[in-house]
């Protein structure tokens, strides 16, 4: 699903950050850095954002380069997923976010679950593994793995918080406009199948 340019790219950014990470020799530093500049230049040929925010967003880390991690949680209620809407962008998401250190995947999942929509949730399960460039997002400059865990509701109510303007639960025939640099519509139907079947297995990429 990732156009190539942005394969490449990433490649090329983390080949670099390796690179200076572990090179001693002057020369090569400088070609490491020059490589690094390259991946930065693509990346702001083709997307919107600009030149002086991409060393921040694109090449801010030092050391051996690896994926991020995106932990979602995944709650139903009468056959309906729940939803939050990003105070980012406008659209709706499943409430999540990048994992934090410290905490491990499934309590994420809960913490996100109560600060974007105020529900207090238990994790189920992991449902799905899935990495971002295989499925239908907008060009991105992370490599990242979204992880999704099926949580059963037992308490709270639906708020706004922090990061969100709002929560809802949706029908598979009723989404509202997705933040689609998070959730895609092919995402969230595969996540449905979960809802209706409990015994069915891990999806993985």
């Amino acid at each position: 699903m990732e156009p190539k340019w942005v394969t490449w790219a990433k490649e090329i950014q983390s080949l670099s950050q390796a690179g200076l990470a572990y090179s001693k020799d002057q020369f090569d530093i400088e070609r490491f850095e020059r490589l690094r500049e390259l991946s930065q230049e693509i990346m702001a040929e083709y997307t919107e954002v600009p030149m002086e925010k991409l060393p921040e967003l694109f090449a801010n880390e030092t050391g051996y380069q690896t994926p991020k991690v995106d932990v979602r949680a995944v709650v139903f209620r009468d056959n309906k997923i729940l939803l939050v809407r990003e105070m980012m962008d406008g659209r709706w998401s499943l409430p999540g976010g990048w994992a934090d250190i410290g905490v491990s995947p499934s309590e994420n999942a809960v913490k996100e679950a109560f600060e974007e929509s105020g529900l207090e949730v238990k994790p189920v399960r992991l449902i799905a593994v899935m990495d971002k460039k295989c499925h239908p997002h907008p060009p991105g400059a992370y490599h990242i793995y979204k992880l999704f865990f099926l949580c059963e509701e037992i308490g709270g109510k639906l708020a706004t918080g922090f990061e969100t303007l709002d929560a809802g639960f949706f029908g598979l025939d009723e989404l509202p406009e997705l933040s689609v640099g998070r959730i895609t519509e092919s995402q969230i139907r595969i996540l449905f199948e979960y809802g209706w079947d409990a015994g069915k297995q891990v999806y993985f990429d």
